[in-house]
């Protein structure tokens, strides 16, 4: 599996991760992620997943996977298991944010996180326009939507800074492209790197 098959925001999170890295994966879907770091940079790890489809596709792959609810925490793993602890496009749908985000970085060293960004201009206009925005990285009404809490970029680093967490790196993109010049307006996925201050 080459870096290619991977989507946009899971190839900038592949980029992050050193070679050889232990990963535990939180929300991995199918575990296109972990399957490709254990190919092409010998990564080691888990996944943890509700989705019963998808913890299937993930023994298919070969994909250590774990069956579980994150919102019941991460107790079965020790402290400082895993050198990156990933949360992809899962976090708006959390109950408790600080929690798991304390949690990832008891078990790992370094957190990685991605979410819809909130303050891309789009959604502004539609709120402008008096709905609830609807777009491709937030593609629910807000009837049916699993997200629970939306934010912006700035709005997250403000909770890592908080939570006694600092940002070691964030990527925004919109459409797989990255976002340099005004990112928390024109960016609609925010991915961020983050540790203990």
């Amino acid at each position: 599996m080459n870096a290619t098959t991977l989507r946009p925001d899971l190839r900038h999170i592949a980029d992050w991760i050193t070679p050889g890295a232990s990963v535990l994966d939180l929300g991995c879907g199918d575990g296109a992620l972990l399957a490709w770091l254990a190919a092409n940079k010998d990564c080691r790890g888990y996944g943890v997943e509700i989705d019963v489809a998808s913890v299937t596709a993930c023994v298919e792959r070969g994909v250590n996977v774990i069956q579980s609810d994150m919102e019941a925490g991460l107790s079965t793993f020790e402290d400082k298991a895993f050198n990156f602890v990933v949360l992809s496009l899962t976090l708006q749908a959390m109950h408790n944010i600080e929690g798991i985000l304390t949690e990832m970085l008891r078990v790992g060293r370094t957190g990685i996180v991605t979410f819809p960004n909130f303050g891309y201009w789009e959604n502004r206009w539609q709120l402008l326009l008096g709905r609830m925005p609807v777009s491709e990285t937030i593609p629910y009404e807000w009837y049916n939507t699993p997200n629970i809490h939306l934010c912006t970029v700035y709005d997250f680093e403000r909770l890592l800074k908080k939570l006694g967490m600092w940002s070691t790196g964030r990527v925004v993109l919109h459409q797989g492209e990255r976002v340099e010049f005004l990112p928390n307006l024109l960016g609609s996925l925010a991915l961020e790197r983050f540790e203990r201050a």
